[in-house]
């Protein structure tokens, strides 16, 4: 998928989103398709996202918490999860106003250029009973799972923590098992 054809899909926000890319391109930024959203790039690191949902349409700005925002215009989208991502939302194009979206934009770029980042919190790898139980149980399995990198094994781990239910995290687990053996990431199909 590339930018235009996110443009096509999303009919609802589709001149709203037109009119932001244009601010968004004439900033210098590369065009990219991540996470099945449009991101804008500066020397390989990620500066803003576009999206668009069903009541609002939105910059997702990756390092927004560096911001001044002196216009109170961002948010946290997931309070307490998230630490650096910052989103702007409108409704309607005629809330856009170019020069303001510029200077948030030159803001972060020049927040990345001077090397600003807000780094994650790195967790401890905690993978759950059922999880251990069956490496335990299966050396193969075991072996795979080891070949992972620590954030691959994070994403299994917190795949079947995350499950609320007993029957759920037994689906989870039933699930992973073929991917870890063939030594495929929950998440790669996402990637590219």
């Amino acid at each position: 998928m590339n930018v235009d054809e996110y443009l096509k899909v999303n009919r609802a926000h589709q001149q709203e989103l037109t009119l932001l890319r244009g601010i968004l391109l004439s900033c210098g930024l590369k065009e990219t398709i991540k996470w099945g959203m449009p991101v804008y790039t500066i020397g390989g690191k990620n500066i803003v996202g576009m999206s668009s949902f069903k009541s609002y349409f939105g910059l997702w700005f990756f390092q927004g918490a560096l911001l001044k925002d002196s216009h109170n215009v961002l948010v946290n989208a997931q309070d307490g999860k998230t630490k650096a991502m910052r989103q702007w939302r409108f409704t309607n194009s005629t809330e856009v106003d170019e020069e303001l979206v510029k200077s948030y934009v030159m803001e972060a770029i020049k927040n990345q250029k001077a090397g600003k980042e807000i780094k994650p919190e790195r967790k401890p790898l905690i993978i759950p009973d059922l999880l251990v139980e069956a490496l335990n149980d299966d050396q193969s399995l075991k072996k795979a799972f080891e070949k992972f990198t620590l954030s691959k094994q994070r994403e299994f781990a917190d795949y079947i923590k995350d499950a609320k239910q007993e029957q759920t995290k037994l689906a989870r687990l039933k699930k992973i098992k073929p991917y870890i053996l063939s030594g495929t990431g929950l998440n790669d199909k996402y990637k590219k």
